[in-house]
């Protein structure tokens, strides 16, 4: 593949999404990892590379194959038949729901139908999704409707530290109730299947404890004994070099230290606090287990710095690059 074409979703227009695009896609070092361009709406990224003082412009196409980053133009692939309101900066609405929504849709179907190498996505709001109707909670939820895949999971990534999420939009009650012998082993199964189809030969995975001390031998929870540890024997029966239980207040800095290639997180904060405490602006996320190449930023819409021009691009650069990188076969690098 000589250049990618990766499509970058602007957001929710009331956020900082179109901000960093717009910041992204003004550098000049940005075009080394693709040809790109933006999903959204002409006016707003012209509006945002106003608030960052750049002297590119955004320029509408209505076919991914006319993407090209110029020395005074970015090109920004608009959805047909949507309305788009002005944005309320830093405020929860129903248009900036329904566009947002729009744009992760259009995004889907254009991996689906192979238009695109990758996908990137910036923040949507949920608040703003949910008074807009809509009952999906996030991307994942979104791209695995229109994929019609059986099970999606998301894995974090800043630097050398990569965690890869068993549940991720669960109460914490239910996210503990999900944790089963069979969720479990498909998801090392799963871990291991993508590590390997991105070039690690025998990924080394570790599943981190759900109870304080891994349990102490069950008498501060029996997760570990009746479900995580038979699903771990499993695998490693299969030939994968997964190991755990280990307590969660140990395994990330095995992980960091080079001991680990991912680890297996079993709820939402289990994974994001240790990947955003390690590398707050460098962290992605991925998606595992979708048809197609989806990676993210790993921040919010910023309501409260939205329009000020002080958001910082770094985690879109990162989920660009990573992006790019997987759809030219080059996998995973810290």
């Amino acid at each position: 593949m000589e250049e990618p074409l990766i499509g970058i979703t602007i957001g929710d227009p009331c956020g900082v999404g179109p901000e960093i695009v717009a910041k992204v896609l003004s550098r000049t070092d940005i075009a080394r990892w693709g040809r790109l361009f933006a999903i959204g709406n002409t006016k707003i990224l012209e509006t945002s590379l106003e608030l960052i003082g750049s002297s590119k412009r955004a320029v509408s196409i209505e076919h991914p194959e006319q993407a090209h980053i110029g020395s005074e133009a970015i090109t920004v692939l608009e959805v047909p038949k949507i309305t788009v309101e002005t944005p309320i900066l830093g405020e929860n609405t129903v248009n900036a729901g329904l566009v947002s929504h729009a744009w992760v849709e259009e995004a889907g179907k254009l991996a689906l139908e192979g238009e695109v190498d990758a996908i990137v996505t910036a923040p949507i709001n949920k608040t703003s999704w949910t008074l807009a109707g809509i009952k999906e909670t996030g991307h994942q939820e979104v791209f695995q409707r229109l994929s019609g895949s059986e099970k999606v999971y998301t894995m974090l990534i800043s630097g050398e530290l990569r965690c890869m999420h068993l549940t991720t939009h669960l109460s914490l009650p239910e996210a503990c109730a999900f944790v089963k012998k069979d969720h479990i082993k498909d998801a090392i199964t799963t871990t291991d299947m993508h590590f390997q189809k991105w070039g690690f030969k025998q990924p080394k995975i570790a599943v981190a404890a759900l109870n304080p001390h891994g349990g102490d031998s069950g008498l501060i929870g029996r997760e570990e004994i009746e479900e995580i540890t038979p699903a771990i024997e499993d695998a490693q029966t299969l030939g994968i070099a997964v190991e755990g239980p280990i307590p969660a207040d140990s395994v990330f800095n095995q992980a960091i230290q080079g001991q680990f290639d991912v680890v297996v997180v079993l709820y939402h904060d289990q994974g994001h606090i240790a990947i955003k405490v390690h590398g707050f602006e460098k962290s992605i996320s991925i998606n595992l287990g979708l048809p197609f190449i989806r990676t993210s930023v790993d921040h919010g819409t910023a309501f409260d710095i939205a329009g000020k021009g002080i958001a910082d691009e770094t985690s879109l650069v990162e989920a660009i690059r990573t992006a790019s990188e997987l759809a030219m076969g080059a996998g995973i690098k810290a």
